[in-house]
């Protein structure tokens, strides 16, 4: 798709604190652009400064972090708004039907209606200016469902269906909008769905409270290495750089081997044969 050509490489990147928003911060910056990032925590905003750059608070499961977080960007570029990056994240593994309402709400607070809503409050400056992109980091799960994570899938398919209306609703604004959808990489983002899960979903209960308890311990030791398989954060980051710079970005970036394997199976392969496949990861 064809975008106006960006004036100001200015770029609000959300979710820095490691992993992909992490390494998209620091590749920006090296390649020319001014970036703010953003985490929750406030030592991680600290590590943020510390490392040279002006970092928000955002939390994203709030409304009012959001609003405050849209007015200090703003009120730092006076002269324009290149991009934003909405990459923070965060997982609620478990079986669906041990998810309670405020497990899934959590979920969607975060993965859909706060950077949404993020989104929104950023569009009438982009509109105003005639430019601007905006890059939506999803997942190969939100073209392919698996067990065990359907409360992650289903806000990722979620942030899908909204990215894909968004961008047929600004078609001729000079707005752009494109989908990242990683595969595995190699960040802390298992190891904290798995303190996700230990706060939220596990109990006595639950039917597979025994399973949950040794996927969260085995989880937190666990420290993946890059491998053909497995990729690093920068990978990622590269095809976000290519989706801010590009004349004509892409509607989708896929990345990693599984990712594109999953994006294809998703179309091509029957359902019955996607189950069977998918059902060999159930808990035995």
């Amino acid at each position: 798709m064809k975008a106006a050509p960006i004036q100001k490489r200015t770029v609000l990147v959300t979710g820095c604190s490691s992993g992909i928003g992490e390494a998209t911060a620091f590749f920006l910056r090296d390649n020319g652009w001014t970036v703010f990032p953003t985490a929750r925590k406030a030592e991680d905003l600290e590590k943020l400064r510390a490392e040279g750059f002006d970092a928000l608070a955002l939390d994203l499961s709030d409304s009012g972090s959001v609003r405050q977080c849209v007015a200090a960007m703003l009120e730092r570029v006076p002269d324009g708004l290149g991009g934003v990056v909405n990459n923070a994240g965060m997982a609620m593994p478990g079986a669906v039907e041990d998810l309670n309402r405020e497990a899934l709400r959590r979920q969607f607070e975060v993965n859909v209606f706060g950077c949404q809503e993020l989104t929104n409050g950023l569009i009438p400056t982009f509109r105003e200016q005639g430019w601007g992109r905006i890059v939506n980091v999803s997942s190969i799960y939100g073209l392919i469902a698996a067990p065990m994570v359907g409360n992650y899938c289903a806000s990722k398919y979620a942030l899908e269906a909204l990215s894909d209306a968004q961008r047929i609703e600004l078609s001729g604004t000079g707005i752009s909008l494109s989908l990242v959808e990683p595969g595995p990489i190699v960040s802390a983002f298992r190891r904290n769905a798995a303190a996700a899960m230990e706060e939220s979903v596990i109990s006595d209960d639950v039917r597979y409270a025994d399973n949950y308890r040794k996927e969260a311990a085995r989880r937190k030791k666990q420290f993946k290495k890059v491998d053909f398989i497995n990729r690093p954060p920068e990978d990622v980051a590269k095809k976000i750089f290519h989706a801010l710079e590009s004349p004509r970005p892409k509607r989708r970036y896929v990345v990693t081997l599984p990712a594109h394997l999953g994006a294809f199976m998703s179309r091509f392969i029957p359902a019955a044969w996607l189950d069977a496949l998918m059902a060999r990861q159930l808990p035995r």
